[in-house]
């Protein structure tokens, strides 16, 4: 599993390269390419996860997602590649189920009955400006958004959690693993002690 995930990581984990060349980040690419925002700690990998969360469910616009995940990550302190790297949550398989939800819960939180299908015809038409204005005052656009912002920050707390456990539990497995080596390493060397006495 481990494996897996580490080769997962490494094929689609932004480099810091590709960070530097991105357009959207040009004028703040020293602050983001600061080391310390790139080490994995236990504090930087669940706020890299929330984030991460955070900005891929609620922006779902691809390449603005990252952009958005790496200039969020500066003041929170949060591990830049992971929270670049949990925008991919978001995906062209995933965003019409997070559409679908995400108009459900606003018509559901704000007692109104619209649909994404107007939504969908605008990305599918490549919609102008004008059209994206006009939708964003109908009935539709205040559910969707409502919903999206509560479903992605609904992901983002779980995210943090989870990944502040897996972190606890994986550090947790490592000390007892080396308490062990060293308890092993102290009763051989006793045991050579008593042998050679």
């Amino acid at each position: 599993m481990d494996n897996r995930l580490s080769r997962w990581w490494h094929a689609n984990a932004p480099t810091r390269e590709s960070l530097e060349n991105n357009r959207f980040l040009a004028p703040v690419a020293h602050r983001v390419l600061e080391p310390s925002l790139w080490r994995f700690t236990r504090r930087s990998v669940p706020r890299g996860v929330a984030l991460g969360l955070l900005v891929g469910i609620f922006l779902l616009i691809p390449g603005v997602q990252i952009a958005g995940a790496a200039l969020l990550a500066l003041p929170f302190r949060a591990n830049i590649p992971l929270a670049a790297a949990m925008t991919f949550l978001s995906n062209p398989a995933t965003t019409p189920l997070f559409l679908m939800a995400s108009v459900w819960m606003g018509n559901w939180m704000l007692g109104r009955t619209a649909d994404a299908s107007g939504f969908m015809a605008l990305i599918d038409r490549h919609a102008s400006i004008r059209e994206w204005c006009a939708w964003l005052f109908s009935e539709a656009a205040p559910a969707m958004l409502l919903g999206l912002a509560l479903i992605s920050l609904a992901f983002a707390v779980v995210g943090y959690f989870l990944a502040d456990w897996i972190w606890r539990h994986r550090m947790g497995r490592k000390w007892h693993a080396r308490k062990l080596r060293i308890g092993k390493a102290r009763e051989s060397g006793a045991l050579e002690e008593i042998a050679s006495a």
